[in-house]
């Protein structure tokens, strides 16, 4: 008898497993059209689909930084580990070279006859006096732009730039931090879709015109997509029910999520050559440029005061010129000189632990208006799409068996 009754309505009896299917199929189809395609695919403006997290970079980069520079980083909290004696003391080797090099550029340029004509005796004298100079200009220039940092480097500019510059990072993010939320996020489907088959069945059972499978359908896609995000964020705080505490899934991973976002953040985009080059050469460069010249010029004066005794009426006309060169100059050579710190500095500012350390230590409110937003700002895009094409499927499904 059972087997009769599994041959005339095993139509029905399948309802569950492809409600659960139904789930499963439409709320990973939401969550890849969360993230991906990078860039609109389509027919601009209203035939096609880019990514809800890519389609809103600006807004989503600044999301994902508001919290790091508010509340996780400092500029001038990780830069004041950097110690300026031992920056120098890796920094100056390579400066001595280009300094000595640069010495002789300038000179041949401006004062050629000079030059070729000078004692060997003053041309050394010359030579050690830039060379000496170097370790203390270097380590008051380190002081100096590390007292200056946050006039140097715009901290949320940079990550907004870098994450703007490579849409991809903005779901790497969240990708690797939510991986578990998302797996979560697909499986739910399928039980919830399940579940919800279960009372679709025996209704069908009873009554069942054309419009009830793509009706439930609809149903189905939107409530697993809704279900799962829900349960993912809430409750913030834990709840004892007996033997069993309920607390959103995301926020029971709060260390696992800090590890994993402080690495991203320092191997991926606050990296110790981003940062120096955006100080070097990014829009505040200007600031740089004041304090490298400030050292540079007091070498060169250092330099004309041992040469005007007895050139000052040949030298005095081309200190400008040779000040405007060495700046110049010192500003291309710089950033492969100071490439030599970038190890120190990287272990000095130690970004990964501090990033993880304070984030782990958020409370959970505040943990959870990390990744919330991505949801938050365009979940009733992702239920709906859920319930589309929950009810695709539905009408579908009938299709096949029924029709």
């Amino acid at each position: 008898m059972i087997f009769q009754f599994i041959s005339d309505y095993w139509e029905i009896l399948l309802i569950p497993i492809i409600s659960g299917l139904v789930g499963w199929i439409t709320n990973v189809i939401a969550l890849k059209m969360t993230f991906y395609p990078l860039e609109f695919k389509g027919i601009q403006p209203f035939l096609g689909w880019q990514g809800i997290i890519p389609s809103k970079a600006v807004k989503m980069a600044g999301i994902s930084v508001n919290l790091m520079t508010t509340k996780l980083i400092s500029v001038d909290e990780v830069f004041g580990r950097i110690e300026p004696p031992v920056a120098s003391e890796l920094v100056s080797p390579m400066v001595k070279e280009t300094a000595v090099k640069l010495v002789n550029e300038i000179m041949h340029s401006q004062v050629s006859r000079l030059w070729r004509n000078m004692p060997l005796t003053l041309k050394n004298e010359i030579y050690e006096t830039v060379i000496e100079s170097i370790p203390a200009a270097v380590e008051n220039l380190m002081a100096d732009m590390k007292d200056n940092i946050s006039e140097l480097l715009d901290l949320r500019k940079l990550v907004v730039d870098v994450l703007l510059d490579d849409k991809s990072l903005i779901n790497d993010i969240f990708l690797k931090v939510g991986n578990k939320e998302f797996k979560f996020i697909e499986v739910s489907g399928f039980y919830f879709g399940f579940l919800f088959g279960l009372v679709q069945m025996a209704v069908f059972y009873f009554y069942n015109p054309w419009w009830m499978l793509p009706l439930f359908g609809v149903f189905v896609g939107f409530a697993t997509n809704w279900l799962a995000i829900k349960l993912i964020f809430n409750p913030v705080n834990a709840v004892n029910l007996g033997f069993f505490k309920l607390q959103g899934i995301f926020i029971k991973r709060q260390e696992y999520v800090a590890s994993e976002y402080a690495k991203i953040i320092e191997n991926k985009i606050l990296t110790t050559e981003r940062m120096f080059g955006y100080i070097l050469r990014g829009p505040k460069s200007a600031k740089f440029s004041e304090i490298i010249k400030k050292y540079s010029d007091k070498t060169i004066d250092d330099v004309v005061k041992k040469i005007i005794p007895k050139y000052n009426w040949l030298v005095a006309k081309k200190i400008e010129n040779s000040k405007n060169i060495a700046l110049f100059r010192l500003k291309e050579e710089f950033p492969m000189a100071i490439g030599n710190m970038y190890a120190y500095a990287q272990t000095k500012m130690a970004i990964e632990e501090t990033l993880r350390s304070k984030m782990a230590a958020l409370s959970e409110v505040e943990f959870v208006e990390f990744l919330r937003p991505v949801f938050q700002e365009d979940e009733f895009k992702l239920i709906l799409v859920g319930a589309i094409l929950g009810g695709l499927a539905g009408l579908a499904q009938y299709f096949a068996f029924f029709y």
